[in-house]
């Protein structure tokens, strides 16, 4: 427990040390971007320093006898598919956004009132949406992800909605969908345990949490489908 509570400690000192900088980088987008994801794979380094967690991706086999995928052979991130995660810590944020070309993520947008912070994700493109607005909103939604597409940036959403423990199963969000057959996008499903190392609450356990790239779906797969794949390999 010791190791959790200096890891939260330093965790909260750097944001703050890294705060300047994102005010600054909000003169661009283009810098404000380079200084979030700088930011994202810090926190990568001090979780690995100070809890022993590392992590490790893996992509769907292309051979008969398993010999993993690289990255682009059968999982398409160019940004012309919607990546749908599974959602169990800030751990696998981190490491999508370090390890996917130009992501963006669709946020409640009381996300973006967060000062500095909030203010930067925002400048670097994350989406917010009002889900008190239902229809209407939708469409102003799918027309602003399909501009940031179009601009070459990747979407990944977590369409449960939020943060799911582990061995936890929830209905997935229709919103996927809408974005998926409007979008004509593809959906790349993955799957992670990384709640057993970084959990929501409590303490934070050393090992090598593990992300699942699976085996890319059409745009008009079922949630149940997405939801099953996704929890696949899922803690």
């Amino acid at each position: 427990m010791l190791r959790t509570i200096i890891f939260k400690f330093v965790l909260a000192i750097y944001f703050i040390l890294w705060a300047p900088f994102l005010l600054i980088g909000l003169l661009s987008k283009k810098l404000c971007t380079f200084l979030v994801l700088t930011d994202a794979r810090g926190v990568l380094v001090l979780v690995r320093l100070i809890c022993g967690i590392k992590y490790k991706i893996h992509y769907p086999p292309t051979e008969e006898d398993g010999v993993p995928a690289t990255p682009n052979d059968n999982v398409r991130l160019d940004g012309k598919a919607i990546v749908a995660a599974k959602h169990m810590s800030i751990l696998e944020v981190a490491i999508l956004s370090s390890n996917i070309n130009k992501p963006f993520f669709i946020v409640k947008r009381e996300l973006l009132w967060i000062p500095i912070y909030g203010w930067a994700f925002w400048r670097m493109g994350l989406q917010p949406v009002n889900r008190a607005r239902g229809a209407t909103n939708m469409n102003k939604l799918t027309n602003a992800v399909a501009k940031k597409i179009l601009n070459g940036q990747t979407l990944i959403i977590f369409p449960e909605g939020t943060r799911v423990k582990p061995g936890k199963r929830i209905p997935l969000k229709r919103g996927l969908l809408f974005l998926a057959h409007q979008l004509k996008l593809p959906i790349i499903p993955v799957g992670t345990d990384t709640g057993l190392y970084w959990p929501k609450h409590g303490r934070m356990n050393p090992g090598t949490a593990n992300v699942y790239f699976e085996p890319l779906l059409p745009s008009t797969a079922t949630l149940e489908e997405i939801g099953s794949a996704i929890n696949r390999h899922s803690a």
